[in-house]
């Protein structure tokens, strides 16, 4: 009667240790919950309340919502915009340290474009149609039209009066 109990015992240790593998075994074939945000698994949407005027400042929200499992994401989005066959870099804001943030299915994060509007045909103003940007950590890109007005540059440059806010938790 011994030897059952502890063959059951034995069994039952076994089992508990196996169900304890999260890794998805030495393939590799499970995700690891927290891994980094990616354009295919979040969904977009853009928003914006657009300077009326030149000289006036505008905004220009982007929020994803994670679709997928568990994912992290800490840092700035890396943002350009593109003026014909001129693409600029918008600065991250200098003011902003980004934070990690963890997203769980549907939660949802964004970052904020802030930028002054330029003069229509202005020489220091870039007449962008198109803005793309890509997560952190990430080389695949998103774009969405730029239907806010021209940007002002800064200087005798094509550097654009702008900036972009890292990631902050949005919603509930």
């Amino acid at each position: 009667m011994r030897a059952t109990h502890v063959t059951v015992a034995a069994l039952a240790a076994a089992l508990l240790l196996t169900a304890c593998d999260d890794n998805g075994g030495d393939d590799g074939a499970a995700k690891k919950t927290g891994d980094a945000c990616t354009l295919d698994s979040v969904g977009v949407d853009v928003t914006a309340s657009a300077a009326p005027a030149a000289g006036d400042t505008g905004n220009v929200t982007v929020t994803i919502t994670n679709r997928g499992t568990k994912c992290t994401i800490k840092g700035f989005p890396a943002v350009d915009l593109y003026a014909g066959n001129v693409s600029t870099t918008v600065p991250t804001d200098k003011a902003a340290t980004p934070g990690k943030l963890t997203l769980a299915k549907d939660a949802t994060a964004s970052f904020t474009i802030t930028y002054t509007r330029g003069e229509t045909g202005g020489k220091k103003s870039l007449p962008v149609k198109t803005a793309k940007f890509a997560l952190p950590d990430s080389t695949d890109v998103q774009s969405f039209k730029w239907s806010y007005g021209e940007v002002a540059v800064k200087g005798d440059g094509n550097e654009p009066n702008a900036s972009v806010t890292p990631f902050t938790q949005a919603g509930d």
